[in-house]
């Protein structure tokens, strides 16, 4: 789950709204999209749990009103699925203890904010996941009931097996063993519908299962039926459970084809007719089993996934034709490196095959690949009268107990391989879980890079997007979105001003923009056209004390009047950093510059902060506008949200409008401007036509 996926409901047991908002500021420096509360007392707390959705009770330690215990009394009883966490301002092993015992899923320490985020996160995580395993159950437990109703009208003959006698047996089983009714069968041993020359065979099936191994996938044996004359049979054997208890599901079907035609048969379907390797479809199947296995505990596998490089260059010279000779041979070459009984090589894509490596080391795996890429290198391959040759890169994906699923194994292998690819082919590259925080931190050191080299050449560029008035607001209103310049195209700011701030460059970034800005002004004022623009600052802007009189400067240098900018803060931020953002705000206003609070009305009380802090504009928090036609909820807070805002004086913006429905609520609502894709996307130019 990422972070911005999800809104999460948090519920604040505390007494002071100051220190309320300093948590929810902390969370949302995270890139935690918070929906807060604030209760004092038991009574408010019943109230808030019983009217609306929370997710996390976050317990001050200085709350007077309500104890650990009462208010983990009040969280269970309420029967609704969340996380109690306690807040602490120090930690000792008792504590954590007595916590524990009082009703607390975790102890956080509200001091160290990567604690708190880590704990809150790391719960919410918890919560999410065991909400959607109830959904599961529940899916399951419907087509657990599904599949049985359809197994009675099945043509197939179908047994549920637990620890050797019958718990179900469907119709076409029941006739084709000569039976009238279940009762007959019900607790009957399987062996005894087995000849005594095979039943040392299921035997052997029953122990492997008393010892937690995955039975045989098919077993051949002579059947008996109830008047007992007896038939050859593939018993097809596969985990199961019925009404939640584990049992074998047995398929026999009756031998019609010779033994040998029929396992040729069964070995078509997980073929590919072109390369002779499996194809995808049973690759697919054997992957599973492998990562069930790497989240037991195996260490000893990897998936590669192996593209050959050159090949729609080679495709030209040799022809459709050729394409299926050249694919063969390269099958075949691979199966030859790829020897091990445990291994598996198939035909994934076109050109694409994938391998599971079982029962090698991790470095043992690396080689292997080290091997493909070498071999594809030296051999040289005939087609008819041409020979080519090949290059193939490698993607290595270590399967270790983190891997989550196909998917994930596939597109990390697949983004590896991609990897190796963009840097020239004829290589490999590798996914390693434990590997990824050295390779993180290079990764910085290159941003870090691109960051000074994108300040120094202007590789910073301005996007614009319209700000709409629907209230009949004369001039152009544009914001002003910042990328940056990369190899493959515009990287989004959430990219690279993470690493900018670590490494303190938020303050030459701020002036980068606003130096621009001004210029772009200047332009706009001699073609004779009205324009602000609504310009972002970093948060950490309002702590810069040398930014006022550098901005004062660059005005009057420019000849620019202050009231064609605007710059924006987050409500968050303001907060909790209030002396310093009054202090900013009136030092805008003297230069006649506008300030706005974005994210406003996610905090316990917006409307106080209006008290002290002079935004002629607020823009309303983006987690009102998700499925706004639908959400009465969002409907009528963006309603009140606007009513007060005319009270205090201040002008509106909605955010990310998405569509037509949303535009017309928004006018019944009172709201003063409108952005969003629906309207027009960013762009580079300001073509927007507001007559």
């Amino acid at each position: 789950m990422g972070k911005a996926d999800k809104v999460l409901r948090v519920l604040l047991v505390e007494d002071s709204v100051e220190d309320a908002e300093q948590v929810i500021s902390l969370l949302r420096n995270a890139g935690i999209a918070v929906r807060p509360n604030r209760v004092e007392d038991a009574e408010q707390l019943k109230e808030a749990l019983e009217s609306g959705s929370t997710d996390i009770v976050l317990l001050s330690p200085r709350s007077k009103k309500l104890s650990l215990a009462d208010t983990g009394a009040i969280v269970d009883r309420s029967g609704k699925d969340m996380s109690l966490i306690q807040l602490v301002d120090s930690i000792t092993q008792d504590a954590v203890l007595k916590a524990m015992r009082e009703g607390a899923r975790e102890v956080a320490l509200r001091t160290i904010p990567d604690h708190l985020q880590t704990v809150v996160l790391r719960e919410f995580e918890n919560l999410t996941t065991r909400r959607a395993l109830r959904r599961m159950e529940a899916a399951w437990r419907e087509s657990e009931r599904r599949a049985h109703s359809l197994l009675g009208s099945s043509r197939d003959p179908i047994a549920y097996v637990h620890e050797g006698m019958h718990v179900y047996a469907n119709r076409a089983y029941l006739e084709m063993f000569g039976f009238e009714d279940f009762d007959e069968i019900e607790g009957l041993a399987i062996l005894d519908l087995i000849t005594s020359g095979d039943a040392e065979k299921f035997r052997n099936v029953l122990r492997m299962q008393s010892k937690g191994e995955k039975p045989p996938e098919k077993l051949d044996v002579h059947a008996k039926r109830s008047d007992g004359s007896t038939f050859e049979a593939i018993m097809e054997l596969s985990e199961a459970s019925i009404e939640g208890e584990p049992a074998t599901q047995i398929i026999f079907r009756q031998q019609t084809l010779g033994t040998e035609l029929a396992e040729q048969l069964d070995a078509l379907k997980r073929q590919d007719l072109v390369t002779g390797l499996y194809n995808r479809q049973h690759f697919m199947g054997e992957l599973d089993k492998a990562i069930a296995a790497a989240n037991g505990g195996k260490i000893d596998q990897a998936v590669l996934y192996i593209e050959i490089d050159n090949y729609r260059k080679v495709l030209d010279q040799v022809g459709v034709g050729g394409a299926d000779l050249l694919l063969g041979d390269v099958a075949q070459m691979l199966k030859e490196l790829i020897l091990e009984p445990n291994d598996l090589v198939a035909r994934f894509a076109d050109h694409t095959f994938t391998a599971v490596l079982s029962g090698k080391s991790h470095e043992a795996c690396v080689q292997m690949a080290e091997q493909i890429c070498k071999r594809f290198e030296e051999r040289i391959f005939d087609v008819g009268k041409r020979s080519v040759s090949l290059n193939a890169s490698v993607g290595v994906c270590l399967l270790t107990e983190k891997v989550s699923g196909s998917q994930m194994v596939l597109e990390k292998a697949n983004e590896a391989c991609r990897s190796a690819q963009a840097d020239g082919g004829n290589r490999i590259a590798t996914f390693d879980p434990a590997a990824q925080d050295k390779a993180d931190a290079a990764k910085d050191r290159e941003w870090l890079e691109s960051i000074k080299s994108a300040l120094d050449k202007d590789g910073f560029i301005l996007f614009y997007q319209p700000i709409v008035s629907l209230q009949g607001q004369e001039g152009e209103f544009y914001e002003v979105l910042l990328r940056m310049q990369g190899p493959k195209g515009e990287i989004m700011p959430g990219q690279f001003l993470p690493i900018a701030e670590r490494f303190g460059l938020l303050p030459q970034i701020d002036r980068w923009v606003v130096a621009h800005v001004l210029r772009i002004l200047q332009e706009r004022m001699k073609q004779g056209r009205l324009t602000t623009f609504f310009i972002k600052l970093t948060p950490q802007a309002i702590d810069d004390g040398t930014l006022l009189p550098w901005l004062a400067q660059q005005l009057k240098n420019a000849r620019v009047p202050g009231d064609r900018m605007v710059f924006e803060m987050p409500e968050s931020k303001v907060v909790t950093h209030l002396k310093q953002a009054k202090f900013f705000q009136k030092g805008l206003e003297q230069l006649k510059c506008g300030f706005a609070l974005e994210q406003f009305g996610s905090g316990l009380n917006s409307f106080q902060l209006l008290k002290h802090v002079g935004a002629n504009y607020v823009k309303l928090d983006r987690t009102f506008m998700a499925d706004l036609a639908k959400s009465a909820e969002n409907q009528a807070k963006i309603k009140e949200l606007c009513e007060q805002s005319r009270a205090f004086g201040r002008m509106t913006v909605a955010e990310f409008v998405e569509d037509a429905a949303s535009m017309s609520i928004l006018f019944s609502c009172g709201v003063n401007f409108v952005q969003g894709n629906f309207l027009a996307e960013p762009e580079k130019v300001m073509s927007y036509d507001f007559g």
